[in-house]
């Protein structure tokens, strides 16, 4: 009477914690019962008499089988209708675990032949598995309940295969299959496997021996069921192919060994399945390869993993040689997505986001290499955050640039999931392309690469004026352009030095070790400070003193060895600015940007030590390498692809050195002709240290060492580089002329000795150079709209510097001839020149004439230093007339005047005697100096 009674009472909700109770009470009567008439059967009684046994259990199984019928179903419900939130809930769960404790097989068997109808009973499997799953996905009880939580497991694992063997009975023939039961069935298996409360490696050696002792690894069990349930569908696995992918991946990937050998050949079965039907497996990869994204990022999968699926996969293929070749080409994908996703997962939560900036351009390449576009975006947007969360905002813009490009300027509709915050309200590829210009142009605004900007600018300009005829857009573009070529000229940008980093040692991983990147440093970014944030994350790790490349001890040792060292960014060749004359502002982000080769010079000795002159032995080891993209790009580093090494020799290093000084005071003195307002410390440090003796001696080593008669004697193949050597020296003087001048503008009184010392050091220094190699006059170019001063471009091939020098004199473009002037205007001409006092078109405010009315050279020859060959006069010798220019200021030629194979050009004059005293105010006036190549 009392259950009829208490399924009344439960259905409608009433007296709950009296039911509850009493229910409890009669479970725990019957438990006693059936645990205690065995025994006593057993131990009491003979063989005749165990009948007797089983006849007392009769009433308690029928006590068992009237609650099954009346209250199980009864409880189920009530446990899905209660909020997770309500106290009984956990009370009826305990019910429920209590009446699947004691059913046996007869039970299990009469209660499903009870149901009148097969959709009945359908419906009961389908509710029963849904809670199942949601019960064991959203604990009752807490995690720590380690008992209660294992007994509901056993008896949920017990009913769970119960009702697996009704699916094979009643639901899978032809006429009687239930797709959605059957998948139900799978997705509750896998959940019941993979849940936390079953996962013994995560637990005490002691808490994971009690577990095992008393209810065993019941994965292990559940995953046989799930194998032989797969292998029971025959032709209908095609159905559940790709829809259980992602389930039996999650399941392989639990790490216990047995269950993964079990298991994992499912995989196989699938494409086998797949490829017999279409001759391909395509759906079945696509899936696994996003689901395994998925899945390892969440913490699953390891390095064993990868093994087991490589070494099984490729053994069940080639049993199969219809599956070999593709089935091989699929084990490698997923093997090396596998190898990308652990590195990925292994450094994305550490505090320096270095390297999981590096990993997850590793993995958007791939799937860019595999035409995987929505993963390849994916990506890419997790990229972009790292990089706006460290300010890399350069880096940002060319990673969303990277998905710009894949966009059409065309009202298609997006196809590619969407990513970024703003994207749901952007329909056509159009929108989403102009609002990701508009954020990229934003980022290369906070990176200050204003010319990436421009360009991006001009892109969307063209569409708004010609394509979309949105004038309003198209102002407020050019507006923003604008601003961008003024802030080039204008706004300070620091030139970023490069390090190269090489990670040594088996320590690192796999997308580290052995390899060697090149990194962009931040702004004004010092050298420890970069050493010490590359170290972090390796504090294990020892840092190579030696800037060699190490041996096979450390590359092959288990330890870390990190390699640091500057480097210089070697600038490629810009035809558009040869022989041009550029604003130092626009040349000197090409110096330092779109670099896609480093070099680093180690100077070493080489032969008989000379005490009293280093020069002379001084060699340099010229290391210099490419990287895998240019920099800046998507990330700050780029691993590198190549290395190669050149030997400097010491008088080739010279050369070097002198080109390099000699750049330095044209850029200073640029920038001071820019920028007035510049302090003159640096000038006045570079300036002096070249032309006082006392402070560095100047060139006179080079002469000591390399312009002896015996040196050219040992080295006659060097005869070339020795003249350009000398004609980098005489081209010196005018520089230093120029820069003193200017120094003499801004100095103030207090450092007027220091300045006059200098100026007479300079003198002596001029006699000498002008006597022994030459004088050299550089030519006067005056801006022709404002008279700014301009910078020079220019500076030899260095690949070819052992063949330069050859004498040659390299001829411009023969001009078109100025009008003749008359002799008096030639005479007052000459006279107003020789008043100048300015170099580098420093605005004359007198000027009343043009270049083309500057007098032409005296009747004599102009010849060059003696110490060049007679080859080398060409066509230089000989008098030309000087360019005119028009009435609009078009930029003068050099026509008429010599260039130097060492770049500059300008007037040589022969050093057959010695000039005399320089004036104090230089006779000639000069703006620029044009770049010229080597012969």
């Amino acid at each position: 009477m009392a259950v009829p009674i208490l399924q009344e009472l439960i259905e409608k909700g009433e007296e709950e914690d009296a039911c509850i109770e009493l229910l409890s009470n009669i479970l725990e009567v019957l438990y006693k019962a059936q645990k205690v008439n065995p025994v006593f059967s057993a131990a009491s009684f003979s063989l005749s008499s165990n009948h007797l046994g089983n006849d007392l259990t009769k009433p308690v199984k029928k006590h068992i089988q009237l609650i099954l019928e009346r209250l199980l179903h009864t409880v189920n419900r009530r446990v899905i209708i209660l909020d997770r939130e309500n106290t009984l809930r956990s009370h009826y769960v305990a019910c429920m675990a209590a009446i699947l404790s004691q059913m046996d097989k007869d039970h299990y068997s009469s209660y499903i032949k009870a149901f009148p109808s097969r959709p009945e009973l359908m419906d009961f499997l389908m509710e029963t598995f849904i809670l199942f799953k949601d019960l064991i996905g959203k604990m009752v009880y807490p995690s720590d309940w380690m008992v209660m939580n294992m007994v509901q497991n056993r008896e949920f694992l017990r009913a769970i295969n119960h009702f697996a063997a009704t699916l094979t009975e009643m639901f899978l023939s032809n006429s009687s299959f239930e797709l959605q039961l059957w998948n139900n069935y799978f997705h509750l298996a896998v959940a019941f496997l993979t849940q936390d409360s079953l996962q013994l490696e995560n637990f005490s050696q002691a808490k994971r021996n009690s577990i095992l002792a008393k209810y065993g690894d019941m994965r292990a069990t559940i995953g046989a069921a799930i194998r032989d349930m797969w292998y029971n569908l025959g032709h209908h696995k095609i159905e559940f192919i790709p829809s259980m992918v992602g389930p039996i991946l999650e399941m392989t990937l639990v790490p216990e060994l047995e269950l993964r050998k079990s298991t994992i050949p499912i995989f196989f079965d699938m494409m086998l399945c797949e490829y017999q039907l279409t001759e391909s497996f395509s759906r079945f990869e696509d899936e696994i390869l996003r689901k395994l994204d998925s899945e390892v990022e969440g913490g699953r999968g390891d390095e064993q993993y990868k093994q087991l699926f490589e070494s099984i996969l490729l053994s069940c293929c080639q049993r199969h040689p219809e599956l070999a070749k593709p089935g091989e080409n699929f084990v490698a994908l997923v093997t090396g997505l596998l190898e990308r996703l652990l590195d990925y997962r292994a450094v994305m939560n550490d505090e320096n986001k270095t390297y999981s900036m590096s990993c997850t351009v590793n993995l958007l390449n791939f799937y860019k290499e595999i035409d995987r576009q929505a993963m390849y975006i994916r990506y890419l947007y997790k990229l972009k955050d790292l990089h706006v969360s460290y300010e890399n905002y350069t880096e940002g813009a060319y990673t969303l640039l990277l998905h710009a490009r894949l966009l059409k300027w065309s009202d298609e509709a997006n196809t590619a999931p969407m990513q970024g915050l703003h994207s749901p309200s952007l329909h056509t590829q159009r929108q989403l392309k102009e609002a990701l210009y508009n954020q990229i142009i934003d980022y290369f605004d906070q990176g200050k690469m204003w010319e990436e900007a421009i360009h991006i600018c001009k892109e969307l300009a063209e569409q708004y004026e010609s394509e979309v005829f949105d004038y309003e857009m198209l102002s407020d573009i050019l507006q923003r352009e604008a601003k961008f070529y003024e802030k080039i000229l204008k706004v300070l940008r620091p030139s970023p030095d490069y390090f190269a980093v090489g990670y040594y040692g088996q320590g690192f991983p796999t997308f580290l070790r052995n390899k060697v990147f090149i990194y962009r440093g931040k702004e004004y970014e010092r050298r420890e400070d970069f050493e010490m944030q590359l170290l972090s994350p390796f504090p294990n790790a020892e840092q190579l003193k030696s800037t060699s490349p190490p041996g096979q001890d450390i590359t092959g040792s288990l330890g870390q060895y990190i390699q640091c060292f500057t480097v210089q960014p070697v600038e490629e060749a810009k035809v558009r600015f040869k022989d041009r004359s550029i604003p130092e502002q626009i040349t000197n982000f090409y110096k330092a940007n779109h670099v896609q080769k480093f070099s680093y010079s180690r100077p070493f000795k080489k032969g008989p030590k000379d005490p009293d002159n280093e020069f002379a032995t001084m060699w340099i080891e010229r290391t210099t390498f490419v990287t895998a993209y240019p920099l800046p790009g998507i990330l700050r580093w780029f691993a590198v692809t190549s290395t190669t090494t050149t030997i400097i020799s010491p008088l080739e290093n010279a050369i070097e050195t002198m080109m390099k000084t000699n750049e330095k005071i044209m850029s200073e003195i640029n920038r001071h002709q820019n920028d007035p307002s510049l302090p003159i410390n640096p000038l006045s440090m570079l300036l002096n240290g070249i032309v006082d003796p006392a402070v560095m001696g100047g060139f006179a080593k080079y002469e000591t060492a390399f312009f002896q008669e015996s040196y050219l004697q040992e080295h006659p193949e060097d005869e070339g580089n020795i003249e350009k050597l000398k004609d980098l020296i005489a081209w010196q003087t005018p520089l230093l002329a120029e820069g003193i001048r200017i120094h003499g503008r801004k100095v103030t009184e207090d450092l007027r000795p220091f300045h006059e010392r200098m100026e007479q050091c300079f003198m002596q220094l001029r006699a000498k150079v002008e006597s022994q190699y030459g004088v050299r006059e550089m030519v006067c170019f005056e801006d022709r709209r404002s008279g700014r001063p301009r910078s020079m471009a220019w500076g030899p091939d260095w690949d070819r510097l052992s063949h330069a020098g050859d004498g040659q004199v390299l001829a411009p473009p023969t001009p078109k001839p100025a009008p003749r002037t008359s002799e008096s205007e030639d005479r007052r001409n000459e006279r107003k020149e020789n008043r100048s006092s300015t170099f580098f078109g420093y605005r004359r405010q007198d000027l009343r004439q043009s270049i083309s009315e500057l007098p032409e050279p005296k009747e004599e020859k102009r010849r060059l230093s003696r110490n060049m060959t007679e080859s080398s006069l060409g066509s230089s010798e000989g008098k030309q007339p000087l360019p005119s220019r028009d009435s609009t200021g078009a930029q003068p030629s050099t026509a008429g005047l010599s260039l130097s194979p060492t770049g500059f050009g300008g007037r040589v004059k022969s050093a057959s005697k010695a000039p005399p005293l320089p004036r104090k105010i230089s006779p000639t006036v000069y703006e620029t100096f044009l770049e010229q190549s080597d012969a």
